[in-house]
């Protein structure tokens, strides 16, 4: 009786290991091969106590629909995919770079067979690197469409103890630093740009 019970609770066991750990499969993401929504983001640095060995990009979409996606197994929840492709900046003045992307850049298809995924990006980051840190400002959905501003204020200390990686996303206002007179700010401004 007791093996009995072993190998039945062994067996229930491995069910449940299989089940918790199956994956749904992730579709093959597909390009729009002609996207027409396309920005410029220009990202204007002011008052950075010194330079930026490099700068690099990202945007990040998402589906925004999630009736096109299955169910997880077990947990029954909805989620929607997401991914991230990578943005050039290049200089456009002493302090200023800028960047293009396209909104529209992830095609809208059944993916999973129920229905048909939108995708919809989620916002753009400018990332300045300086030794270990990188000072990553975001400027996201409605701010690209509507074409507006965001500034991001960084601290310079942040900048000056730059052997610790991490990443500063920095903050919306001077006043949240201590030190407000030691502090550098990077503007992120979108453009639309018509084909």
């Amino acid at each position: 009786m007791k093996l009995a019970k072993s190998v039945s609770s062994a067996f229930l066991l491995l069910l449940c290991t299989h089940a918790y750990g199956a994956t749904r499969k992730q579709p093959e993401i597909r390009l729009n091969q002609s996207p027409s929504m396309r920005y410029e983001i220009i990202a204007t640095v002011e008052g950075a106590p010194g330079a930026f060995e490099r700068i690099e990009g990202h945007i990040d979409y998402k589906v925004v629909n999630g009736s096109c996606v299955p169910l997880t197994p077990i947990s029954g929840a909805t989620v929607e995919p997401q991914t991230q492709l990578p943005v050039v900046f290049e200089r456009a003045g002493e302090n200023t770079f800028k960047g293009e992307i396209y909104v529209d850049r992830i095609q809208d298809q059944d993916y999973f067979g129920i229905g048909v995924c939108h995708w919809s990006v989620v916002g753009a980051s400018a990332d300045f690197h300086h030794g270990k840190v990188n000072f990553s400002p975001a400027i996201y959905h409605d701010d690209i469409i509507g074409q507006r501003s965001v500034v991001r204020y960084f601290s310079e200390r942040s900048y000056e103890r730059a052997s610790r990686s991490r990443i500063d996303i920095g903050s919306p206002s001077k006043s949240d630093f201590t030190d407000a007179g030691r502090v550098f700010s990077i503007t992120l401004k979108s453009m639309e740009k018509p084909r």
